[in-house]
């Protein structure tokens, strides 16, 4: 029988955050994929595309934009949630141009969190709240 449940990728260097993330993904009942590069996240999309991907902005290699620049090159419409510790407006306005569905600060609210990922999923009910 197939898994129903939601797909999300993390995907940041820093393994601390994809842990604590994932965590709070896996109570709110999805499943959690956690890589540490954009180019490992790209390299994972014809396996299992995510239904929806944390992505975060400053990471070596492929930044959060060159991810979703990428993302969009391959013709899939997965909604990405960027995450950064770095509130830029500039930033901000080139991930939402470039394909982002939300714009999040890091140390993350997870209420903030999980209403962006059920609010990029189409309102799928992600919480018992």
């Amino acid at each position: 029988m197939p898994n129903k449940r939601p797909l999300i990728a993390i995907v940041d260097d820093d393994q601390s955050v994809c842990k604590a993330i994932g965590r709070l993904i896996i109570k709110s009942n999805f499943d959690v994929v956690t890589v540490t590069s954009g180019q490992m996240l790209l390299d994972l999309l014809p396996v299992r595309p995510p239904d929806c991907i944390l992505l975060d902005l400053h990471m070596p290699g492929l930044s959060g934009v060159d991810v979703l620049r990428a993302l969009a090159d391959t013709g899939l419409k997965l909604p990405v949630i960027v995450i950064t510790g770095r509130d830029e407006p500039t930033a901000r306005a080139r991930c939402l141009a470039a394909g982002a569905t939300a714009f999040l600060l890091k140390p993350l609210d997870p209420k903030r969190l999980l209403r962006a990922i059920r609010d990029a999923l189409g309102g799928a009910s992600i919480c018992p709240n």
